[in-house]
């Protein structure tokens, strides 16, 4: 059974390892020209749910090298005023084995370890732009170039603007959630570091801005020093003869990104680079601390970027087929916590399992693939509306109103996470919620 997976990323490139380690003929056919192309955004968050799924799907040395090269996990759950006052410091999990951590890793390096040992399986420079199926159930993908390629499975892992989910699910659409954010990276110099408290240099930190303007501020501290060589001994052996290093690692940095209503953006912002983009969220924040302005002020303006957020609208489940789909192209979530990211590993995981128990004969393929689609469409379905009711990425959401209502919904989030920061019965309901708010439901689970 030869199966193409249609796009590069996160969870097409878990899948395809998952596929190899059980000598399963997989090809991945990525648009960009090269690994280091189409990079967008600076960290992903790797729960539990996308550990497990990595350490399932990778070779145990690859794994290894993603746990050495991921930054070290916050220490902290903050949420902070736009004066950089305290609401909430609680305090997070760190004692789990490393399967079951919280991982911050940085995009560029994540890719470069999927990447690792795949260059016989990954095609890069191939645009999908079609697929015709066949009487004896094969698939063949055609691409820009003029190149083309069949297989018994296609699979579409190629995002939100997925080319393949419009030609199989034309009925399946992705909406605008009416909110703008930009995201700045700033280096973490001695200057940068003195900006910021200790707990907030630890840990994960969302800012509740005044008029419905919010933040996150996450510091990245990596293995490896300014010079590139590993801070940690230890770490250097792995480090130093992983084959897939092939361009320079991600500098430690600080993350900090605003988000609000389109209205409260120039109409051009999501087009606008560079030292514009970064006045921008400068021009946002007037009044937030000088502290939060200086690292606007400090960051690299060829790092910043805008989008406007969108979310996947429900698709009711379709006659299975030897096509599928997983991730950001079925599914698409608002970018918070690493929803999105963990659920396409986990996708990728519950597919791998059932596509090679079809390549072994156990089932036939529509059924495996039938089977997948049947766990992958609640659990998708559940997570999208969790991460736009969780996040504050709806334009619907009573923090962006103006007037009272505006007012009321920033004090009463103040006041529910100063109480949970202070009453530790409401500390543990949180953190068990926020773990089962970013887990698949247990029908993928094994």
């Amino acid at each position: 059974m030869r199966v193409m997976i249609i796009g590069g990323g996160t969870g097409g490139m878990c899948l395809a390892h998952g596929l190899r380690k059980a000598a399963v003929p997989v090809q991945v056919y990525e648009r960009y020209g090269s690994r280091s192309d189409g990079l967008y955004g600076y960290r992903v968050g790797i729960d539990p749910t996308g550990s497990r799924a990595l350490h399932e799907c990778l070779p145990a040395e690859l794994f290894d090298t993603f746990v050495a090269t991921c930054a070290r996990p916050p220490a902290y759950f903050n949420v902070l005023t736009e004066r950089l006052k305290r609401t909430a410091s609680i305090p997070l999990p760190t004692d789990r084995l490393a399967i079951e951590a919280e991982r911050s890793v940085s995009r560029s390096t994540l890719r470069q370890v999927l990447f690792t040992g795949m260059d016989d399986v990954v095609h890069f420079g191939r645009e999908f732009t079609r697929y015709e199926t066949h009487p004896d159930g094969t698939v063949t993908a055609f691409f820009a170039d003029g190149s083309e390629a069949t297989a018994d499975v296609l699979v579409a892992a190629d995002g939100t603007r997925s080319a393949v989910r419009r030609q199989y699910l034309p009925h399946a659409t992705v909406t605008d959630t009416g909110i703008t954010a930009i995201a700045t990276k700033t280096p973490l110099t001695a200057e940068s570091r003195a900006l910021l408290p200790d707990e907030v240099l630890n840990g994960l930190s969302l800012v509740f801005g005044d008029r419905g303007m919010i933040g996150m501020l996450h510091v990245m501290e990596f293995p490896w020093d300014t010079d590139g060589r590993p801070k940690d001994p230890a770490d250097a052996v792995l480090l130093d003869t992983w084959s897939g290093l092939q361009f320079d690692n991600t500098r430690d940095y600080v993350n900090l990104s605003v988000w609000s209503v389109h209205d409260r953006f120039p109409a051009q912002t999501t087009h606008t680079r560079g030292s514009d983009l970064v006045r921008v969220a400068l021009d946002a924040t007037t009044d937030w601390h000088p502290n939060l302005r200086r690292l606007f002020q400090l960051s690299d303006p060829d790092a910043a970027f805008a989008l406007r957020i969108a979310t996947s609208t429900p698709v009711p489940a379709w006659t299975p087929t030897t096509i599928t789909l997983l991730g950001d192209a079925i599914h698409t979530m608002t970018p918070g916590q690493g929803v999105g990211a963990n659920t396409a590993l986990w996708d990728a995981t519950v597919l791998c399992r059932e596509l090679v128990a079809a390549a072994a004969g156990r089932k036939d393929v529509v059924t495996a693939i039938g089977d997948y689609e049947a766990k992958m469409l609640p659990y998708g379905i559940a997570r999208v509306a969790d991460s736009l009711d969780n996040n504050g990425t709806s334009a619907a959401d009573p923090l962006y109103k103006s007037g009272i209502t505006g007012r009321l919904a920033l004090a009463g989030a103040r006041t529910y996470f100063s109480l949970t920061g202070k009453v530790p019965a409401l500390r543990r309901k949180f953190l068990t919620d926020l773990q089962t708010y970013r887990a698949p439901e247990t029908s993928g689970r094994p």
